[in-house]
């Protein structure tokens, strides 16, 4: 009778002991690539990861539990965002985000089999990123930031703010602004009551250069165009715009610019964060549709206005998501 006894309470201990070891088994971790093109000490970049960071969190994915995230902050200069994206391809990720039109192509020059979701695009479709919205066919999907034709609201909002102005310049890089603006502009320049100035340029001094040229003659004004070099040069551009006085106008929020008009960008990036869920959970990028922004958010600074001798329109200020003080 003990005989069997034991042997059945071995037996039982038998099919217990695995059960235990599989609910002991820790998670799976997965590992998550984020390209930002910004320095890491930059703010808006920081805001735009925490949003992600949020997302993924509320859908249960944990940093340290059963999520490992790969930080890349090259900054705008496309031969380091190329190198990052080569080195976050060979961390063999489950899913790579990324931030603006440059990181995604030199992403898709490394690997066409990862899945990508950027946190924002300008013309995704253009690019050649995907297929079209509803249908990205490839390994990349995510969500718009802009249209081309904000241009010309960007140029509203500024004469209005400022109607002193006359001359616009607006400051790219060739090489990574999203041309379909250049183009817009262009078609623009005949329909509007201002001059609109090119200003290429390819390093910050010759930021420096171009901004002090234009602002030797009186009325002039400017436009942050929506470029990864001109993101990753913000404070420089910024800090000129007020020490030569020229009234000035972003494409998405900067706390010391005058005005911005543009999709709240952390938000952008923390619904980024269910389609990271979703592939990670066995669906294909080239199956979840593009998204464009669900809303834009109107930013004034009554604090920069009243150093460049401003008096913002009680309209504007009605109409403004927020009011900076």
């Amino acid at each position: 009778m003990q005989r069997r006894m034991f042997i059945t309470l071995l037996s039982g201990a038998a099919i217990a002991w695995p059960l235990a070891a599989r609910a002991q088994q820790p998670e799976r971790v997965r590992r998550i690539g984020v390209l930002m093109a910004l320095d890491p000490d930059d703010p808006e970049g920081q805001s735009e990861v925490k949003g992600l960071k949020q997302g993924l969190q509320e859908l249960g994915w944990i940093e340290g539990r059963n999520l490992q995230m790969e930080y890349s902050w090259p900054g705008g200069e496309p031969n380091r965002i190329q190198a990052s994206a080569k080195a976050l391809v060979g961390a063999q990720c489950d899913v790579i985000v990324a931030r603006s039109t440059p990181v995604v192509a030199a992403l898709l020059r490394e690997t066409h089999t990862i899945p990508i979701v950027f946190g924002w695009v300008v013309d995704p479709v253009g690019s050649g990123f995907v297929q079209s919205f509803p249908h990205p066919g490839g390994n990349v999907t995510g969500f718009q930031n802009l249209e081309f034709s904000m241009v010309g609201k960007w140029i509203e909002l500024l004469t209005r703010i400022a109607p002193s102005v006359r001359r616009v310049v607006y400051i790219y890089n060739l090489a990574t602004v999203p041309t379909g603006f250049l183009r817009t502009l262009d078609a623009l320049a005949p329909t509007i009551p201002v001059k609109l100035v090119a200003a290429p340029v390819h390093n910050s001094a010759e930021i420096d250069a171009a901004v002090a040229e234009f602002a030797r003659e009186p009325g002039g004004g400017l436009m942050m165009m929506p470029d990864t070099f001109n993101e990753a040069n913000h404070v420089q551009i910024i800090a000129l715009a007020a020490k030569c006085g020229l009234p000035a106008v972003y494409p998405h929020r900067f706390n010391d610019g005058l005005i911005s008009y543009g999709p709240d960008l952390p938000s952008l990036f923390k619904r980024a964060a269910s389609y990271v869920d979703r592939i990670l959970r066995g669906e294909k990028p080239a199956e979840l549709p593009v998204q464009a922004p669900t809303s834009y958010e109107l930013i004034i600074n009554l604090k920069t206005a009243k150093a460049l001798g401003l008096t913002v329109p009680q309209s504007l200020v009605v109409a403004a998501d927020e009011v900076i003080d």
